[in-house]
């Protein structure tokens, strides 16, 4: 089993940097601003040659007064300490230590975790020993380090390797593959319930919920068991309207969710019953469906938008409207939910393994062919430019996750936009496939060119 290794420390002191550069890549947001990570960040990785399950927290600050986002930045920090098995302690050492970094040292020596020191942002000979200073937190000899520049890193690693040895952690880091896992992104619009339904499935609070728009801020990743089945839950910050996202860290904070999305086998896109569908909900279900990538319509607040007898007519009424709207994605399941009440929400993770399974699947290539020949005689290919004649001659499977066919074809350039449609919906009457999209490529038979 992996060692939990948690970075802590007030804000603005280079947590997330150091983070990155450990795990070797950009995956928790680097701002100036105070307060940017908001959820534990998750990440596995190697130090000294142990596998540990690396965490980023949110800045611990001193008397947090009556902001529902800040006091749940503490919550999470605080179960990052609780959880850690060794607490990586960042201080900075150009700006010296604060009342904020004392108020940290306390609660970390009541914690009695292993806490390494980090003087961190020891850009120069001067500052490198001013961290002699830091031995009035009353910790072991502080370890400087550049964050910005990977610097000090090797030692840093070694004593983290210390301290895990002292703990009867063993050398190695597990041969899990990242596949084994069914990665689910939840997207949608701010303040649609992404945060509140990973939390409902848990049970408990893992990312920061609030009512406040723009509360997610990095596309945070979470490893959940159900069923014997494995996944990694991804919480993503809300997609507004271009015209609408700020620069600086809303705009990196929708990159992370589009990089959520390229990552994904399952994307549930969360859609407010109290508010309807938006265009905004239209444009990301574009998105996944450009990324072929899988996808479940989870229309959220399912206990606000109707009650009692009329919850049946009203949720009628929504899938006729889903439909209508999103008529490019027919195969994608609907399922209502309440994040807050925890209401169908491990259905989701049930259809998204049934999704997982379909993007797997391979068709024998005799029985795919007997199937094409079916179809061309159900309703021939039309299709004529002066003596060219489009024909449709062969079907191949090339790929999986997401299933992947070539049709070998006389003059693909000239087939109707609703042909391709035919075949995709006589397709997945025939062979299933419900809830993933269907890359297709139509090459040409006799010559090298060809359209996708």
């Amino acid at each position: 089993m992996s060692a939990i290794v948690a970075i802590v420390g007030r804000p603005n002191v280079g947590k997330s940097t150091l983070f990155n550069r450990l795990v070797g890549k950009r995956m928790a947001i680097e701002s100036d601003v105070a307060g940017t990570t908001r959820d534990r960040i998750y990440a596995s990785t190697a130090l000294d040659d142990y596998g540990v399950l690396l965490v980023d927290t949110g800045g611990l600050e001193l008397d947090v007064e009556g902001d529902d986002i800040e006091a749940n930045i503490q919550e999470q920090s605080h179960v990052a300490i609780d959880g850690a098995d060794v607490i990586m302690f960042v201080v900075d050492v150009m700006t010296g230590l604060t009342s904020e970094d004392y108020h940290a040292a306390e609660l970390l020596r009541k914690s009695k975790k292993p806490v390494i020191l980090v003087a961190n942002k020891c850009d120069n000979p001067a500052l490198e020993e001013s961290r002699y200073d830091l031995y009035e937190l009353g910790f072991d000899e502080p370890i400087a380090v550049t964050a910005l520049h990977s610097s000090g890193f090797d030692e840093l690693e070694s004593r983290v390797g210390k301290e895990l040895k002292a703990l009867d952690f063993e050398k190695g880091v597990e041969e899990v593959k990242d596949e084994s896992r069914i990665h689910i992104a939840f997207l949608g619009r701010p303040n649609v319930g992404k945060s509140t339904m990973i939390n409902g499935l848990f049970g408990k609070k893992m990312v920061v919920a609030s009512k406040i728009p723009g509360t997610t801020r990095d596309a945070t990743r979470i490893p959940f068991d159900y069923k014997d089945i494995k996944f990694t839950l991804v919480d993503t910050a809300g997609v507004r309207r271009r015209g609408k996202v700020e620069k600086g860290i809303e705009k990196y904070s929708i990159l992370r969710t589009m990089q959520a999305v390229d990552e994904a086998d399952v994307c549930v896109l969360l859609i407010d019953g109290t508010e309807g569908i938006a265009n905004q909900d239209c444009h990301v279900s574009e998105y996944i469906l450009e990324q072929k990538k899988g996808l479940i319509l989870a229309v959220n607040k399912m206990d606000e938008f109707a009650t009692g007898d009329e919850r049946d007519e009203a949720e009628n009424r929504m899938i006729y409207r889903l439909r209508k709207k999103m008529a490019y994605v027919p195969w994608a399941p609907v399922v209502f939910t309440s994040g807050l009440k925890r209401k169908n929400l491990f259905r989701v993770l049930e259809l998204a393994e049934s999704i997982a399974d379909e993007r797997d699947r391979e068709i024998d290539p005799d029985t795919l062919n007997i199937w094409l020949d079916m179809v061309l005689a159900k309703h021939p290919p039309k299709g004529q430019k002066g003596k060219r004649k489009f024909a449709v001659n062969k079907i191949m499977q090339v790929g999986k996750a997401p299933p992947h066919f070539v049709l070998k074809c006389d003059w693909p350039e000239i087939m109707h936009f609703s042909y391709r449609r035919y075949l995709e919906n006589e397709l997945r009457s025939q062979f299933g496939f419900s809830g993933t999209s269907i890359n297709w490529s139509f090459r040409a038979s006799n010559r090298k060119t060809h359209l996708k």
